[in-house]
C-alpha cells in the first residue's frame, strides 16, 4: 500500500520559506563555512595538493553579487606568492562573509611547477596588464560594476599600476593595501645603498639588481627611489577615484610605515602597532593576522565597522 503522500498547510509552507531565504544569509547565496586559519603560510598546504588551483572560497564564476557586497574582491598577491599560497586565510574569510572572492597568480616565470608557483617575478607592466584581464574577467562573470582590491606587498604596486596606468581607474572602487611599498621598498635608505655602491665602484644598476637577486625582474622596480616609482608617482601615489585603506608595521623588514602609510584625503593609515604594542606582525605576518584581516573587512565594509582587538600577533605566521 503507497504511503499518502506528506500535505503542508500554506502556513507551513510560509514558515519553510522564511527559513530557505533566511539560511541564504545577506550575499544572496548559501552562505559558505569555510575554515579560517589566520597563518600566513596556510596557503601552501592547498598549493602543494591541487598545484595551480584556488583556495576553497576563491574563483566561485558562479557567484553573483548582492546589495551587501555589491563589489567582488580581487587579491593580488606579493612577491614569490600565489593565489594560493597568499590568501589562505582570506579567501575563505571573504567567503565566509558573503562575498564573490577571486585570486590569481600573476608575473610567473615560464619553468615548471612548484618555481611556477612563485608569481610577481616579472615586470610590473606585465603583470599589472594580466591582473586588468582578470578584472575584466571578474566583472563581466558577476555582473558588477566595480572590484575591490586586497593587496600584499608588491600587489599593491601592480595593482596601483592597472588603475592609474592601463585603464582601471573606474574599475576599482576600495583599496584595501596591506604593507604596500607605494614610496618604494627601504624608501630612501636606498640612496644611502647606492651612494655606498657608488664608492666601492658599482653603479645605482648594478645594486638594484644585487639586492633583488637577479631573478625578480619587478624587484628592481619596487625600489625606493627607482626611475619606475618615480614615474608611477609622478602625478600623485594615489588615485583619486579610489578610496584607499593602508596597513603597515613598525617590524615590518622593508615596508616601513613611512613608506607604507602616505598621506591623502582619500587614504585612510594605519600602523598596527598603534593599536596594540602586542602585534609585532612583520612583513609576511601582517597578511596572515587577524587584526589586519577585521581593519580589511571594516574597509571592504565601513558602514558595518568590527572592533579590531589587541592581541599577541607572532612574526612571520601573523
Amino acid at each position: 500500500m503507497r504511503a499518502a503522500p506528506l500535505r503542508r498547510s500554506p502556513g507551513s509552507l510560509l514558515v519553510m520559506a522564511i527559513l530557505a531565504i533566511l539560511s541564504l544569509g545577506v550575499s544572496g547565496t548559501a552562505r559558505a563555512d569555510f575554515p579560517v586559519d589566520y597563518n600566513f603560510f596556510a596557503g601552501i598546504p592547498y598549493e602543494l595538493t591541487n598545484p595551480g588551483g584556488s583556495l576553497p572560497g576563491a574563483n566561485n564564476w558562479a557567484c553573483k553579487v548582492t546589495a551587501a557586497h555589491p563589489d567582488p574582491v580581487v587579491l593580488i598577491h606579493g612577491t614569490a606568492g600565489g593565489a594560493q599560497t597568499n590568501w589562505g586565510a582570506y579567501a575563505p574569510l571573504l567567503a565566509n562573509e558573503g562575498y564573490c572572492v577571486y585570486a590569481l597568480t600573476y608575473g610567473s616565470l615560464d619553468v615548471p611547477w612548484p618555481l611556477s608557483a612563485m608569481g610577481g617575478m616579472k615586470p610590473i607592466p606585465e603583470s599589472a596588464a594580466q591582473l586588468g584581464a582578470f578584472v575584466d574577467r571578474v566583472l563581466a562573470a558577476t555582473g558588477a560594476a566595480k572590484v575591490d582590491f586586497i593587496a600584499h606587498s608588491q600587489g599593491n604596486t601592480v595593482g596601483n599600476y592597472f588603475i592609474k596606468r592601463l585603464g582601471g581607474s573606474g574599475k576599482v572602487d576600495k583599496f584595501v593595501a596591506i604593507a604596500p611599498p607605494w614610496l618604494g621598498i627601504f624608501g630612501d635608505q636606498m640612496d644611502v645603498m647606492r651612494a655606498f655602491g657608488k664608492q666601492l665602484g658599482a653603479d645605482a644598476n648594478s645594486v638594484d639588481n644585487m639586492i633583488s637577486m637577479g631573478v625578480c625582474q619587478a624587484c628592481p622596480e619596487m625600489l625606493g627611489g627607482s626611475q619606475f616609482i618615480r614615474d608611477l608617482n609622478a602625478d600623485g601615489v594615489y588615485d583619486p577615484t579610489v578610496t584607499y585603506t593602508n596597513l603597515a608595521s613598525n617590524f615590518d623588514e622593508g615596508v616601513v610605515p613611512s613608506v607604507a602609510l602616505v598621506p591623502a584625503p582619500n587614504a585612510i593609515n594605519i600602523r598596527v602597532q598603534d593599536s596594540c604594542a602586542m602585534d609585532f606582525s612583520d612583513h609576511m605576518a601582517i597578511a596572515g593576522s587577524p587584526r589586519v584581516a577585521t581593519w580589511a573587512l571594516n574597509a571592504l565594509d565601513p558602514a558595518h565597522p568590527r572592533p579590531v582587538s589587541c592581541e599577541f600577533i607572532p612574526p612571520f605566521t601573523g
